[in-house]
């Protein structure tokens, strides 16, 4: 059989290098930060507002650190804020906020 990526009559054309993605926008970063926050707050209301938490109980808040990130915002977007600092991974595709 003929090969053609074997043959030497055949000219080879170099892999084409991926385009290099440009870092996100402060604005990008400053959303997807609003929305982590918010998207936190509102699990942790949801798990404050089940049986056990109430001030008749034993008034416990509620134990969620680490949530997985929204979805309307890509990995590279988590990734530049967890090197900024700003959030840290805990493992699971989890991401908790850094305390400052």
């Amino acid at each position: 059989m003929n090969d053609p990526t074997n043959d030497p009559d055949v000219p080879q054309t170099p892999a084409s290098p991926e385009p290099v993605a440009e870092p996100p926008s402060k604005e990008e970063l400053r959303l997807a930060m609003k929305a982590f926050r918010k998207r936190l707050k509102l699990m942790r209301l949801d798990d404050e507002s089940s049986l056990g938490y109430g001030p008749m109980s034993s008034g416990n808040s509620s134990q969620i650190g680490a949530i997985r990130p929204p979805d309307q915002f890509p990995k590279e977007i988590w990734r530049e804020l967890e090197n900024k600092g700003k959030i840290r991974r805990e493992g699971g595709g989890l991401y908790s906020i850094v305390e400052s």
